[in-house]
Parts: structure tokens; sequence; C-alpha cells
């Protein structure tokens, strides 16, 4: 994995990063992914320079990115977490009810979640994310930590890609059959 400096990766480094691999992955063929922006409804309007001085969120957002690789229709949240523990309040009821029914469309739903003071990312199946927000809705613990995760879905860094998520996404797939 590549390191990304003492600061490690900041949110919106990591859309970044994500955007540049989505990017290459469009330029070879692979994928077509595309970054949903948040709604929000302008409040203030600068006359002159024409930009939005106040707005709120107009609507509760889905998940960061969705699209199609090789077919398979594929939606993803980004997640960063800054201990070894990342709270599960990061993720909303909506957006697990998204990813639930985008997966019974058949579509392939996950997050990505950066270590940022591991430096490591992770590719974790909505049927992992499932198990600890079932926990957490059943009284248990509202989080879940790194010791937790299947290592085996770190996602490496392969020709000048950061964030390369597609072999995750193959394992994962390999996973259901």
């Amino acid at each position: 994995m590549a390191t990304w400096g003492t600061r490690g990766l900041r949110g919106s480094t990591l859309e970044e990063l994500i955007n540049y691999t989505n990017e290459r992955y469009r330029e070879s063929g692979l994928a077509l992914i595309q970054k949903i922006p948040t709604p929000i409804k302008p409040i203030t309007i600068d006359k002159e320079s024409r930009h939005i001085t106040l707005a709120y969120f107009d609507q509760k957002s889905t998940v960061d990115y969705i699209g199609a690789v090789q077919g398979i229709p594929v939606c993803f949240d980004a997640k960063e977490c800054v201990s070894r523990t990342f709270p599960l309040q990061n993720i909303h009821e909506h957006q697990m009810r998204f990813m639930e029914e985008f997966e019974r469309q058949g579509g392939v739903a996950f997050i990505i979640l950066y270590f940022t003071a591991l430096e490591e990312l992770y590719y974790v199946p909505l049927s992992h994310l499932r198990i600890y927000w079932e926990r957490g809705k059943k009284g248990g613990r509202k989080s879940f930590t790194y010791e937790e995760l299947d290592k085996s879905y770190r996602i490496p860094t392969r020709q000048g890609v950061y964030v390369h998520y597609l072999e995750m996404l193959q394992k994962d797939l390999k996973s259901r059959d």
C-alpha cells in the first residue's frame, strides 16, 4: 500500500483517490462508477460571484458512488476512521436500507473504509456490515473494531491505482456462489 504522508488521507482526499481510480477503471473499460452529489437547497447566493453562501441538505443522501462493473450494478460509500474502532452511527439507517434494497435488486453494496492512523483501506461487504449493524440493533456493541475485519479484504494499490477495489469485489462475488 502506498503511503499518503503524515497527514494521512482526509475525506476529500479519499474521495479524490476513489474518483481517480474510477476514472482509470472507466478508461480501461472495466467499470463505470459515478460520484453521487449530496442534494442541497441553496438559501443565499452571492449575486456577484454566483456562489452559494448558505445552504442546507435538501434530502438524505443514499451512498457516495453508484454504477456498474462488467454488467454488475454496484453501490458503495466511502468512510474514514481515525481510531481502530468504527462507530456505526457513521452509517445511517436510510443508507443501510438503500444498500439492502440495492442488493435485493441484484446489485452489490459495500463500503470502502480507510483507517487513517494505520493507512489501510478495506472493502467491507454489506453482509459483514449487516452482522455489526444487527448486533448494535440488538443492544450489543454499536461499532466494530479493526481487529474484527476480515483482513483478506484489504484493498491493494496496483499499477498506480490507489484504491483498487475490483479485486475485493470479485472476492465478494465469489463468496456468494
